[in-house]
């Protein structure tokens, strides 16, 4: 008998790639399971499903960096105080990052895809569930989206829960209205200048050049540094959550609209984030 339960959940996270770097991305997880009936003729009860998949993905995966320990391009130093590595990107840039280990997902494949995240999953959550579920299916998809949309990483010091890690981030899309007027060209302009950004706020960046730049802070969950090539990365003087970052994007674009209202919808992963207006 097959069991399926889709949009099981999203998980932000951010991950590590060659050449983009550090990459904000937003999965929607759905599960399917084969087995046998039990004696209630079910194959396993879709309560205890959703809620194991995800406290699991809750805690193993969202808001975490996910690192493919079996890349040749990742140096990687684990010990009690947590994790510490170094990623080659294609350019021959490094970028470094260090915290607890609850602030990252070690993943043992060579890079990070839908597709082998999912087949690691399955093989954590090997006998997880009851003995009358034979096989266990994971996979995940990007939310559909037709407008534009950015990817970016950050970092929430000040958060009490996992926002605090350095390095997590999602996959967002944006609207932008001037005077109540939608504009796909601004839209897309953001678009493209977040696309696959780390968004640093200012107080935390505590060295820099003109090719890297190095954030540090200590948080509840402990101390945490990035490292990371100018060009990948947006300082901002205000943190980066969700609502600050749509008042930001909008009192920039005022300023480059004098006298016309600009209103800014800007998402967090999915169907959740902030809107913000100005006008100078």
């Amino acid at each position: 008998m097959h069991l399926f339960v889709d949009s099981l959940t999203n998980v932000d996270f951010s991950y590590l790639h060659s050449s983009r770097g550090i990459v904000g991305e937003t999965w929607l997880a759905n599960a399917a399971l084969d087995g046998a009936l039990d004696h209630q003729g079910m194959v396993c009860d879709f309560g205890i499903v959703k809620k194991t998949l995800r406290n699991w993905l809750d805690t193993e995966l969202d808001h975490r960096l996910l690192v493919p320990t079996l890349s040749p391009q990742l140096a990687l130093e684990q010990n009690d105080s947590g994790v510490r590595l170094d990623w080659t990107l294609d350019s021959g840039e490094t970028i470094s990052v260090s915290g607890p280990a609850q602030a990252f997902a070690l993943v043992s494949v060579e890079s990070i895809t839908p597709e082998a995240v999912a087949a690691w999953c399955v093989g954590e959550l090997d006998g997880i569930f009851p003995t009358s579920v034979d096989q266990l299916d994971l996979n995940f998809t990007c939310e559909p989206i037709d407008t534009p949309f950015y990817h970016y990483s950050h970092g929430l010091k000040k958060h009490d829960g996992n926002c605090q890690r350095i390095a997590h981030g999602h996959r967002s899309r944006i609207r932008i209205d001037v005077d109540g007027k939608r504009s796909p060209q601004l839209e897309s302009q953001w678009a493209q200048r977040w696309a696959d950004i780390y968004l640093g706020t200012r107080e935390d960046l505590v060295k820099e050049s003109e090719q890297l730049l190095h954030f540090a802070y200590r948080a509840r969950q402990g101390e945490f540094t990035l490292s990371i090539p100018a060009e990948h990365c947006e300082v901002l003087d205000c943190d980066t959550t969700v609502e600050q970052l749509a008042q930001y994007m909008a009192d920039q674009l005022a300023g480059e609209h004098p006298g016309q209202e600009v209103r800014v919808r800007a998402f967090e992963g999915i169907g959740k984030g902030a809107v913000a207006s100005a006008k100078r």
